[in-house]
Order: structure tokens, then C-alpha cells, then sequence
């Protein structure tokens, strides 16, 4: 089965890469959901679930300026400079994710006091709560293109073209190998006692791996 390069970056390295590019950020994603919900139920902007909240929104903020960087001049430049992507669903799935952390950045800007600052407290809830959605509907769209099988859509990978055979494929062989070859298979014959004699006008059955055309 062919793989999207989202779903090659999640199951090379492992598991390292996993952690670093799902497991931390949707732990840290998810820790900023729930705590959100919490506050803009119970209006309580103080204690350890507002302060969790806040490095939850700091720390993944920052984190996917790392990863974007990374996934950026590691794998969307050149390869789409090399016009490697596997069908449209690549560069959806990989687009995706990069699109999904731009929301997270920005809460760490506001939470900085970087932008949004005419905002009150709820104000500043809200804008939170839309940059979580964000991020879990494009988040969710790059798990499901990720997991898209590319040939599905036409991509042939390096399997494929090793698998293909074709008139070029075949073993050559030499006229005087196939004459040595059959010397040795009358010979053998030859020698072969009459009651082990192969049925069916005394033909032996050729093995097709010992010589191909």
C-alpha cells in the first residue's frame, strides 16, 4: 500500500516522530480545549485550570512554529519542487496540518498580548474557542487525507514500477546457455530409469525460474 507523506512523516522514525508530530500537539490541542470549555462555563479566571490554560496556549502555540518551519523546508519546498507529491490528497493532507497550527500560533500571540488587545476577557475566550475549532476541523481533514491510499487516485509508486513486467523485464539468455541447459536436461533423462519416467510423452516439466525468455 502506498502512503500520503503525512502518514510516511507519522511512520518513519518510530516512535519519535509520532510523538513529536501528533502525540504533543493534540495532547497540548486537547488540554487547551478542555480547559477552555471549563472557563467559559465557570467564568473562573483564576486558579490551576486558568494558568494550565494559559501554558497550554503558550506551549503549542510556539510548538507548531517549530513544526511548521520544519514540515516547510523539509518536505513541502522540495518537494514540490521536485514534483514528488502522490496525488492531490498529499498535498491536502500535509497543507492541512500546516494550515491546523497557524490558529494555536495565534492564541500564543494573544495570550503574548500581541494582538487582541481591545478584547476583555470573554472577548479573548471566544477567539480561543474558534482557533480550537479551527484547528480540529483542519486538523481532522489532514488525519482523513493522510490516510488516503494515493493509488487510489492514479499514483504509481517504486513498488509498482519494480513489480511491472513488461517486454524489457525478462532475464536475457544466451542461445549457447540454452544449449548447455537442454544437453543437460537429455542427459539427465538419459540416465533415468524407465519406471521413474515422467508422464505424458516423456516430457520433463520445466521449472520457469530456471530459465526465462
Amino acid at each position: 500500500m502506498n502512503m500520503t507523506h503525512y502518514m510516511e512523516l507519522l511512520a518513519v522514525n518510530q516512535p519519535w516522530n509520532l510523538i513529536i508530530f501528533m502525540a504533543i500537539p493534540v495532547i497540548l490541542a486537547e488540554s487547551l480545549a478542555i480547559t477552555k470549555l471549563y472557563l467559559l462555563f465557570t467564568r473562573k479566571f483564576d486558579g490551576a485550570v486558568y494558568y494550565l490554560n494559559r501554558f497550554a496556549g503558550i506551549a503549542v502555540g510556539i510548538y507548531f512554529i517549530g513544526i511548521i518551519y520544519y514540515i516547510m523546508t523539509n518536505a513541502v519546498i522540495p518537494i514540490t519542487k521536485a514534483g514528488e507529491w502522490r496525488t492531490i490528497v498529499d498535498p491536502i493532507a500535509v497543507g492541512s496540518y500546516v494550515i491546523a497550527g497557524l490558529p494555536l500560533i495565534w492564541i500564543a500571540l494573544q495570550e503574548f498580548g500581541l494582538v487582541n488587545r481591545a478584547l476583555d476577557q470573554m472577548g479573548k475566550l471566544k477567539i480561543h474557542a474558534i482557533c480550537v475549532a479551527l484547528f480540529l476541523v483542519f486538523g481532522h481533514i489532514a488525519m482523513i487525507a493522510g490516510m488516503v491510499d494515493p493509488s487510489i487516485l492514479g499514483y504509481k509508486g517504486a513498488s509498482a514500477h519494480q513489480m511491472s513486467s513488461g517486454p524489457d523485464d525478462h532475464e536475457f539468455c544466451h542461445p549457447e546457455e540454452h544449449e548447455k541447459m537442454m544437453k543437460q536436461h537429455q542427459q539427465m533423462m538419459g540416465n533415468m530409469p524407465s519406471n521413474q519416467m515422467p508422464m505424458g510423452g516423456g516430457q520433463m516439466p520445466m521449472n520457469n525460474q530456471g530459465h526465462n525468455h
